[in-house]
């Protein structure tokens, strides 16, 4: 694995991919970083771009059975992410496309094109049950080339067509964009959304998750939602003991002040190799720290010397004494600034199919 930083990467590591048999080895380019560190020169590290690539899936609604989760469906227009969270547990997901968790998870996205035209095809299917459809289950649906490529908004104006209930959660200050789509479907009570902030130190948000909207644009974006009547919520979500933790009030009362109407918190989850790649993260950024977040994350992991734990009912929460004190500060937290009530179950009394325009053309 490469020990260079990149810079607005969350990582740079390639660790082996668990379902490939054959492991990538850059010989030529680690000898060359050597020289330079040899010759007393800083070494140099290649920019690496990101791709795009055409996912030709032929569905996408994904079906979770994670008895943890609330939600049955789910839609990811995107597959890998450019934020490059070093903490994100979908990392493991892009090894089943034959990259690794590490940088190629960052530089290699996947693009669902015919997402817009796949998921009206399911609204309009006699098989499909009304339900809410989860928008981001794995990686965000408001990553940068969003911007571009509008396929999330496009799946936004099928979710509105059909009246069929969305739940959006993001780190991505893109979401307030679509603020009239998600008002409409709101006006239905049939879209909420949930905005991730992990810390308020902007320094730390920029090591952490390089490519993501600043804290105080994710702020901004909750102030805007609320504004245009879509019911928002903050998530205070990963939290990572020992270095994020004592920000969990602050993130409360800043979110509270930005119209929030309520608040969850997940706990940080490593699932292999992402433990290994925070942990390197960790070495690299916050060396004097890195010591007391490990032990502070087993300590929440049941005293189990694991980094993650993933019993579904544990894996979100975690267990043992430093666990229960999480839990207390983001209750007595959430209460004081009321963010303690669920936002009020989305509804799919309003769903509809709109005639085809076959049957436009018969009506006429």
């Amino acid at each position: 694995m490469s020990s260079a930083h990149l810079p607005g990467r969350g990582t740079d590591l390639e660790p082996p991919n668990r379902f490939d048999g054959i492991q990538l080895l850059r010989d030529d380019l680690d000898q060359e970083r050597q020289s330079q560190i040899d010759q007393g020169l800083e070494p140099v590290t290649p920019a690496v771009g990101t791709s795009f690539h055409r996912d030709k899936s032929r569905s996408i609604l994904a079906e979770n059975a994670s008895p943890d989760i609330g939600f049955r469906y789910s839609l990811n227009p995107y597959r890998g992410c450019e934020h490059g969270c070093i903490y994100c547990y979908a990392r493991p997901s892009h090894e089943t496309l034959g990259w690794n968790a590490g940088i190629d998870f960052e530089t290699r996205i996947t693009v669902k094109e015919e997402a817009p035209f796949l998921l009206r095809a399911a609204f309009f299917s006699a098989r499909w049950e009304p339900q809410t459809v989860a928008l981001s289950g794995n990686t965000d649906c408001y990553q940068p080339i969003e911007r571009q490529l509008r396929i999330t908004r496009r799946c936004l104006e099928v979710f509105a067509e059909f009246r069929n209930p969305v739940a959006i959660v993001t780190k991505s200050a893109l979401v307030a964009r679509d603020a009239d789509l998600l008002a409409s479907l709101a006006r239905r009570h049939a879209a909420h959304v949930r905005i991730s902030i992990t810390t308020l130190d902007p320094a730390i948000a920029r090591r952490m998750e390089p490519r993501a909207a600043s804290p105080e644009r994710r702020l901004d974006a909750i102030r805007r939602l609320t504004e245009a009547g879509v019911p928002t919520a903050v998530m205070v979500a990963p939290v990572i003991p020992g270095l994020t933790d004592d920000e969990m009030p602050r993130i409360l009362e800043a979110a509270a002040d930005a119209g929030a109407a309520s608040a969850s918190w997940t706990l940080v989850r490593l699932p292999h190799p992402v433990e290994e790649l925070f942990v390197e993260w960790l070495g690299r950024h916050f060396p004097d720290r890195r010591d007391r977040v490990v032990h502070r994350i087993r300590e929440t992991r049941g005293g189990s010397g694991r980094l993650s734990d993933s019993k579904f009912g544990q894996r979100m929460r975690g267990q043992g004494e430093y666990a229960r004190q999480l839990a207390s500060l983001f209750a007595v937290s959430a209460r004081r600034h009321r963010l303690d009530t669920p936002l009020r179950p989305l509804s799919t009394s309003s769903f509809r199919r709109p005639p085809t325009p076959g049957e436009q053309l018969a009506l006429l």
